[in-house]
């Protein structure tokens, strides 16, 4: 089960679990659509592999299955990041 990161790694936008503009990779690294289009080109800064739109979860399940509340930030945001090179 997704643990819907609450953030943007890049630059620690919110992203509650009814945001459409969060990004996941296939590990749940967890960016905004901006940091994705204009920072990321589209690929993660961990893994090199692609990001897609989150899912939502159904508000009827958050209370049985709630999103995460552990940040996760890059040190030095994703500026300047070279994506991963894909294996």
């Amino acid at each position: 089960m997704l643990s819907l990161r609450p953030n943007c790694e890049c630059c620690d936008r919110d992203l509650p679990p009814s945001s459409p503009d969060a990004r996941i990779c296939t590990f749940e690294c967890t960016f905004c659509v901006s940091c994705v289009e204009d920072v990321l080109a589209g690929t993660c800064p961990n893994c090199g592999g692609n990001l897609v739109p989150r899912p939502i979860r159904p508000a009827r399940l958050l209370h049985k299955y709630p999103a995460s509340t552990q940040r996760v930030v890059k040190e030095h945001g994703c500026l300047g990041a070279a994506p991963a090179s894909q294996a």
